[in-house]
């Protein structure tokens, strides 16, 4: 029956606007979307503009809503001009019935009569503020005006915002969101319910490698892990947990192709990191905080942590090894590739990069010494024309309002460089303090370090190369090691204790150098910052009195 006759009007009669449940325009996963269509194509929205990857994903959408509500489906391109959705592809007519052309397209949503919906793909091409566009954007504000009283609806999808200033109010938009776990689940059954029978594929999917997998999915477009998994299949014949780093993979190809955001591929683990047993023991707990159970348990997504501390004390090596703990990507967001010459690029050079972290999630983003990066944001003004405090405001409001699963990890070495906004509780979860390491953590870095070049601790004396060490970072301690072993192959001598000793005596740490420094930071974070080791930070040194005999 067409929605025309008069019993089927009350059905679709426009509501008032009292009984609308939803805001027009809010954004939210797939169902959501979908129900949010559903509503707004009931309420005869004229043109409603749908924000997405996946048209294909939106047009079975719409052909469901067009089933239900005893609609027809018109699909609208560039090449093919107006088709009945499903129908093959054909060449473009030409002539006066060539509804290629964006202005007959729409008017042959005018002459149609019966209840139909037309999405019209990559249309966004013509809804630009341009001067070849002027006709096209009155038309459809034409268009608008007549469909009110009509049930016909018009959907442009689109995977970019582009809205002229005059279609504002005629224009509804919805973000269609990407596929949920359950989407997910859907395709992996699908995939495997296709390969069962065949003797070469092995599928090894228990409950909690089946959650590891799919979780990492997230972020993808139900077509892109459908490739991914059947990359898998190809790649070594089989389905299981390992799989979950080609689809880390998958997500690497977005990344680079935003060209904002650095992927880091690490093998580190937090038993590559000596020392740090609180920051170790935060991190472990929240190791299961993205999976199902925990939403089911009441607890959201961890926020972000700042690690601020000596240089070279395993601030970076800690963010890398978080990565393989919870088997999630890194991203290294680096502030000083945001910044461009022209006026408003760099803010919108972070918004997109927050976007891009955003679309890969669940995912780490890696903030290096922050400090350095924002250090002129209090007096931009008068150096860059406030950019720096614009680019600053934009990461503040996107730490305070973020709800997708971005764990930030920032680091910095200088506190005062930082405006007292960063360490507010509600951005940051938690700020840890990363003193030296203690004798015994020095001795646990020898040890790490002498393994990873082949040798055996146990043939060293650790205990008086930690002695001996008294001051050093991590990262001195390394370059010491690497200094012995040249010493050592240069003289055609074994490394030992002995080497390697004479090169801690031959360096000057950071520690006596900068020893002022070091003192009014350990200052700052006694009361203010979590110690990262299981000891506190040590007390400052006092200054001793000076007699002159």
């Amino acid at each position: 029956m067409s929605e025309d006759s008069t019993a089927s009007k009350p059905t679709n009669a426009r509501p008032a606007a009292a009984k609308r449940e939803r805001k027009p325009g809010a954004s939210g996963s797939g169902h959501d979307a979908q129900v949010e269509l559903d509503v707004l194509i009931r309420a005869r929205y004229p043109i409603i503009y749908v924000t997405s990857w996946e048209e294909e994903r939106v047009e079975r959408c719409l052909r469901t809503i067009a089933q239900n509500r005893n609609k027809k489906l018109f699909v609208w391109t560039v090449t093919q001009g107006i088709v009945k959705s499903g129908a093959e592809p054909q060449r473009a007519k030409s002539g006066s019935a060539n509804t290629a052309d964006p202005l007959l397209a729409l008017d042959a949503v005018i002459e149609q009569v019966e209840p139909a919906i037309y999405l019209f793909k990559d249309f966004h091409l013509f809804t630009e503020d341009t001067r070849c566009n002027l006709t096209i954007i009155r038309r459809l504000r034409d268009v608008a005006y007549h469909l009110r009283d009509t049930y016909k609806t018009i959907v442009i999808v689109s995977p970019l915002m582009r809205i002229a200033p005059e279609l504002s109010k005629d224009v509804t938009v919805i973000d269609f969101g990407l596929p949920g776990t359950a989407d997910f689940q859907r395709l992996l059954d699908r995939i495997i319910e296709d390969v069962k029978d065949n003797p070469q594929v092995h599928i090894d999917l228990n409950a909690d490698s089946r959650e590891r997998l799919l979780h990492a999915a997230r972020g993808l477009t139900l077509k892109e892990a459908e490739n991914v998994f059947a990359k898998t299949l190809v790649v070594d014949g089989k389905i299981d947990a390992d799989d979950v780093s080609l689809v880390f993979s998958e997500k690497q190809q977005i990344i680079k192709k935003s060209g904002l955001l650095e992927y880091y591929e690490t093998d580190e683990k937090l038993a590559h990191v000596a020392g740090l047993d609180n920051l170790k023991l935060w991190f472990a707990k929240r190791s299961v905080a993205f999976t199902d159970r925990a939403a089911q348990f009441g607890l959201s997504p961890p926020r972000g942590v700042m690690l601020l501390g000596v240089q070279g004390c395993g601030k970076s090596l800690c963010a890398k090894a978080v990565s393989g703990l919870w088997k999630l990507p890194l991203l290294r967001f680096d502030v000083g590739r945001m910044f461009s010459s022209l006026v408003g690029s760099s803010e919108e050079n972070v918004r997109r990069a927050i976007q891009t972290a955003e679309s890969v999630a669940p995912v780490i983003l890696w903030i290096d010494e922050i400090d350095k990066a924002l250090a002129g944001s209090t007096g931009s003004a008068g150096s860059d024309g406030g950019t720096s405090s614009r680019v600053f405001g934009t990461i503040l409001t996107w730490l305070s309002e973020k709800t997708s699963p971005v764990f930030v990890i920032a680091t910095a070495n200088d506190i005062s460089h930082l405006p007292p906004e960063m360490l507010r509780k509600g951005r940051l979860d938690e700020i840890f303090f990363v003193d030296l390491p203690s004798e015994q953590e020095r001795a646990d870095i020898f040890r790490i370090h002498l393994r990873r070049r082949s040798r055996d601790p146990a043939r060293f004396e650790l205990p008086r190369l930690a002695q001996a060490s008294d001051g050093f970072s991590g990262a001195e301690i390394e370059e010491a090691v690497i200094s012995a072993m040249f010493d050592a192959f240069s003289g055609q001598i074994e490394l030992d204790t002995a080497t390697i000793l004479a090169s801690v005596g031959e360096t000057v740490p950071l520690s006596r150098t900068m020893s002022e420094e070091l003192n009014r930071l350990r200052n700052w974070a006694v009361g203010r910052a979590r110690p990262a080791s299981g000891t506190s930070a040590r007390p400052p040194e006092e200054s001793r009195r000076k007699i002159e005999l």
